[in-house]
């Protein structure tokens, strides 16, 4: 392989400029519908709770804190079932196919929520629009970067989550205009047109390759990267990616190549959960009703929900001009500073004003009167502004550290030969921290306020900033070559050539 790397180097890089890409952008916007409509589901509850919850909801919907409860973490229950589906189906039936079939829980489970006449029909709904959204989250960016060439596989690589972001904004505006039932179902519309536009959109060529479908691989890859392109160096490529494929054992899990990775990356997913981000985007209405901020709890929505997609386009602009490490570290501190305020903030709960004490003096206390009213107008005002001030902050925070790298450093970090497995086990935690977080919100607030979860929340930025400083390698402008050789020796990304 040494003699023939240079080689096939040489002619993809000659080949390069004879790619056209329209196919390959036209495949890869059929597919993050799919994340478009998970970004859409995951934050359904932030409008529709609050009907719910109200004096005059539907006797037949009317939820206590329990139920509402259930129905805002039941979504990551079924993310993690879908997840975990996902990963059999894959190998089984092809990444295509996988985001096809993806479309059927998520179109019941919104029908079933649209149409609801009882609490049964909500959580079931939920729960099925997880499961799409974990088997969407498994299969999407694995066809996407098997579709992709090297030149653009980063940029479309970041196209889930940025579409992600777009669905949930999408959301928060829908639900300003839009009663809950329609809401449902506009959250079809994507799913539907997904499964038609996929019909036409071809497998991935690996897959095909991985089935002894040369012929048929030969012109999907033509049909993605333009007539002019040499599909046959770039077919040799995955073919000797296929066949050199190492198979993993118990045993070599033991060595520190394998499990000091797993383990950073299951770190990594755990702690991005406990900072929070998901209760914080489900419950982002409710919030903000309690924090009595001074518009509209719906408009502050769809402000963070901007603010959110702003912070994504930022990220993706920093992710490769600076470091990891010192990404997630400015990450860490946004976010702690935004959440150690809001805790201050929702501990200190201004009083409602009493009855004037009697005037026992016969001197004229108007002038003080008027001063003290004024100032604490003016601090309620600054406090009304303070929440959607620090949930931007904090929001923009996790959008360029914890959110986009955590996934990033999975893709660079996941030895080749486990990474299907470990995956698999890094989203499955994940999505049950956010079912058990996402739970266990509800019930906090309920008992203490917003005051208790925020401070787990600070906690757990000092801790995720601890992590980051004594766990996490620093891969940029790393080969995956040297990053193998980091956790194998403990010491050095240097690879030493004579051993």
């Amino acid at each position: 392989m040494d003699e023939v790397t240079p080689l096939l180097q040489r002619q993809s890089t000659s080949s390069e400029s004879k790619i056209k890409n329209s196919g390959l952008y036209l495949a890869a916007f059929v597919a993050v519908l799919g994340n478009f409509n998970s970004g859409y589901s995951l934050v359904y509850p932030s409008p529709v709770l609050p009907n719910f919850q109200s004096p005059d909801a539907d006797p037949r919907l009317r939820m206590n804190t329990e139920q509402a409860a259930w129905f805002g973490s039941i979504y990551s229950l079924g993310a993690a079932a879908g997840g975990l589906g996902a990963i059999l189906l894959n190998d089984m039936i092809g990444r295509k196919l996988s985001i096809m079939m993806s479309a059927l829980p998520s179109t019941i489970g919104y029908m079933l929520m649209g149409g609801a006449i009882n609490l049964s029909m909500l959580q079931v709904g939920r729960f099925l629009t997880g499961v799409a959204a974990g088997m969407t989250a498994a299969s999407i960016p694995v066809y996407i970067s098997e579709i992709s060439h090297q030149k653009v596989r980063g940029a479309l690589g970041s196209c889930p989550q940025i579409t992600a972001v777009i669905g949930a904004l999408a959301l928060y505006v829908l639900g300003l205009v839009v009663p809950w039932r329609w809401l449902a179902v506009a959250g079809e519309v994507p799913a539907v047109l997904m499964v038609v536009l996929l019909a036409f959109m071809p497998s991935s060529p690996r897959r095909l390759l991985s089935m002894g479908r040369q012929q048929h691989a030969e012109r999907v890859l033509r049909w993605l990267r333009g007539n002019q392109y040499d599909v046959q160096t770039e077919l040799l490529a995955i073919q000797h990616s296929i066949d050199t494929q190492p198979k993993i054992t118990w045993s070599q899990l033991g060595t520190p190549t394998y499990y000091k990775p797993i383990l950073i990356s299951v770190g990594m997913r755990f702690l991005q959960q406990m900072t929070g981000i998901t209760p914080i985007l489900v419950y982002l209405e409710p919030i903000f009703k309690k924090s009595n901020v001074s518009l509209p709890p719906r408009y502050d929505a769809a402000i963070v929900g901007l603010v959110r997609l702003c912070s994504i386009a930022v990220a993706a602009f920093l992710m490769d001009k600076a470091g990891r490490k010192a990404l997630l570290y400015t990450s860490s501190m946004l976010m702690f500073l935004s959440s150690l305020t809001l805790t201050m903030v929702s501990h200190t709960t201004p009083c409602p004003p009493g009855p004037a004490p009697p005037n026992h003096t016969a001197l004229d206390y108007t002038s003080h009167n008027d001063f003290g009213s004024t100032f604490m107008s003016n601090a309620q005002t600054a406090g009304s502004i303070l929440p959607i001030i620090c949930t931007m902050v904090f929001i923009f925070g996790y959008a360029m550290g914890w959110g986009p790298i955590t996934w990033l450093l999975m893709s660079e970090v996941l030895p080749l030969a486990a990474r299907g497995k470990a995956s698999g086990v890094c989203v499955t935690v994940s999505w049950l921290t956010a079912f058990g977080l996402t739970h266990g919100f509800t019930h906090l607030v309920d008992t203490y306020g917003l005051y208790v979860p925020y401070l787990l929340f600070t906690v757990v930025c000092v801790v995720s900033l601890l992590f980051n400083a004594v766990c996490i390698p620093e891969t940029r402008k790393r080969s995956l070559e040297e990053i193998e050789n980091y956790f194998r020796t403990g010491r050095t990304f240097t690879i030493n050539r004579s051993s």
